[in-house]
């Protein structure tokens, strides 16, 4: 679940919710070539051909091994009863996408790799993506179930995707309970945040079940873009092993300055002095706010993982959280992060293995420049349809040995107001100076086996866990109503081998949990401990007139009038979240 600097969701709130239509990327923006396929503009082309990817992209392509996949995901619930046609089909999907392409960047991007891995890859805008091969369909097998979907999707989501395509897929599923179909998408970590994913989705979701009308890209370009030379890669990686002694130096001590909030590192002795030595010596003379202990213990979860990957999905109604959130004057991420701790501290105790610490969570953090106030747009770094990723990591403890509901969720706020507090005054990059110490060429060899032996050894982290904020009226694909979004994220043999990610979407919290069965194989478990977690918060509180209807109320017969309380709650949650 996420904390402190915003804009994930938002986008998709202030982009279609409203009836708006999605962002314009610039002058250089696609345009459809032959056979309706895109085709980029002369500028964009020319700054996308030699756009090379930075450390911390390149990092979630040199992690991918026989065991580890590095993309997000998320899995939509649609009723296609309320589109025109009363039917979601292949056909309005591919449609869809090949109207709107030119409004998602990533999804038209390839890699174009440097000779012998010795310099990092560049991206190359695609003008003839063919749309048939990133597009699949399945039928699922009665009933139809959560469980049938969940094993369908778990299987699609550990398959790495092909780099010699733009890195995405969609798979569209029918065959659910209810007549209902799912969209499962796929789009690798090196291509995008949590801010240009909002924009693939903002691209594609509109506010009705009647389409509405996008802008129309600019002419195509007559000549096709070209990968960059061999002489011009091989010249830049040349100039990146002159200055890569420079930049390492530069990385280390930035990052001497976080050292206390680096995984691992945070537990070295003395690790807080020698960052407050950095800090000073480059002329920082602010004082480092106090932190809890951030050493991760061991847990069945943590070690080497396998190529498996098990999922579940899950909700519980927002009202609820934000009923609790209320009652203790503390925001709704408190809540959904104390549900995260009562959730594990449940499933560790079934096993009879609760560590006397606490587990240690790592939090995405986006840092992508936001809009500029009362314009309506996208943030500024994203409107120009930049690709890859713009994120930092908050590390918090997770109170899961404390035995008390109320005084768990008292720590928790605590640990993630220290965390928030540390991270303001943070340098805020650590996650790409990380990656920048190392050459491109022994990284690509290095992390995967890095990443084993942390596995082995010990993480510094127990599991990543992300809350995303997103829009509180319903949308819809292609007409078919969207009833819940579940994202999904990556587990590594570094970071656990499961993770936790929720969404906030039209009155409910759904929840995407990835696991490896060999060190979870139970993960099913894990989302009836969230919903045992949330009547145990709701068992705390008076009952009062003012409260909303129970857990069991449909959230999506009808949307409700905003109230002014409502809209203040809105606010303050997007503002405390930071999705990535």
């Amino acid at each position: 679940m996420m904390v402190t600097v915003r804009r994930r969701a938002i986008i998709l709130r202030q982009g279609i919710a409203a009836g708006g239509r999605p962002p314009a990327y610039g002058a250089g923006a696609v345009g459809p070539g032959r056979r309706g396929r895109p085709r980029t503009g002369r500028r964009e082309r020319e700054d996308d051909e030699m756009r090379q990817l930075t450390a911390l992209d390149a990092q979630f392509l040199s992690v991918e091994s026989a065991t580890t996949a590095a993309h997000v995901a998320g899995v939509a619930i649609l009723d296609p009863s309320t589109s025109p046609s009363g039917a979601l089909t292949r056909e309005a999907l591919l449609a869809l996408l090949r109207e709107r392409l030119h409004l998602a960047p990533p999804l038209r991007m390839r890699l174009a790799d440097v000779p012998f891995g010795l310099d990092r890859p560049y991206w190359l805008d695609d003008p003839d993506v063919d749309l048939d091969a990133h597009v699949h369909e399945t039928t699922l097998p009665a009933p139809g179930g959560e469980r049938e979907l969940a094993a369908y999707v778990a299987g699609a989501h550990a398959r790495r995707l092909d780099r010699g395509q733009p890195l995405w897929e969609a798979h569209l599923i029918h065959g659910l309970e209810g007549g209902r179909c799912a969209l499962y998408t796929k789009v690798h970590h090196c291509a995008i945040d949590g801010v240009s994913g909002s924009e693939i989705l903002t691209a594609l979701l509109d506010p009705s079940p009647q389409p509405r009308r996008v802008e129309a890209p600019p002419a195509p370009a007559p000549a096709s873009p070209q990968p960059p030379g061999l002489l011009a890669m091989l010249a830049g990686a040349i100039t990146r092993s002159i200055v890569q002694p420079v930049e390492t130096l530069c990385s280390l001590a930035r990052a001497a300055a976080d050292l206390d909030a680096i995984p691992v590192l945070a537990a070295l002795p003395d690790a807080r002095l020698v960052a407050q030595a950095a800090r000073a010596l480059a002329g920082d003379a602010r004082p480092l706010p106090e932190t809890p202990p951030l050493v991760a213990p061991r847990t069945p979860f943590n070690g080497p993982i396998s190529g498996e990957r098990e999922v579940a999905l899950g909700s519980v109604p927002l009202t609820e959280v934000r009923r609790v959130a209320r009652a203790f004057g503390m925001g709704p991420n408190d809540v959904v992060m104390t549900l995260c701790a009562s959730a594990l501290r449940r499933w560790l105790l079934a096993h009879d293995a609760l560590p006397d610490r606490p587990l240690v969570a790592a939090v995405p953090v986006a840092l992508r420049s936001q809009r500029s106030p009362g314009t309506g747009g996208p943030p500024r770094d994203a409107a120009d349809g930049r690709v890859g990723n713009r994120i930092s990591a908050m590390i918090t403890p997770l109170a899961t040995d404390v035995a008390s509901p109320g005084e768990r969720l008292a720590a928790v706020r605590s640990a993630l107001a220290a965390a928030k507090r540390r991270f303001a005054v943070s340098h805020r990059t650590w996650l790409d100076d990380v990656c920048a110490m190392v050459p491109n060429a022994f990284a690509a060899l290095a992390t995967p086996v890095v990443f084993r032996l942390a596995g082995v050894a010990g993480a510094g982290v127990n599991l990543i866990v992300s809350n995303v904020p997103g829009p509180r009226l319903p949308l819809y694909l292609c007409g078919a109503r969207m009833l819940a979004y579940h994202p999904l994220s990556v587990v590594t043999d570094a970071t656990g081998g499961i993770s936790i990610t929720c969404a906030s979407y039209d009155g409910r919290l759904d929840f995407g949990v990835v696991a490896c069965p060999t060190r979870l194989p139970d993960v099913r478990s894990v989302i009836g401990h969230l919903r045992e977690s949330m009547d145990e918060l709701l068992a705390l509180l008076d009952d009062s007139p003012d409260d909303p209807a129970p857990h069991d109320q449909a959230p999506h017969d009808h949307a409700a009038p905003v109230r002014p309380r409502e809209e203040r709650e809105e606010r303050e949650e997007r503002e405390e979240m930071v999705p990535a």
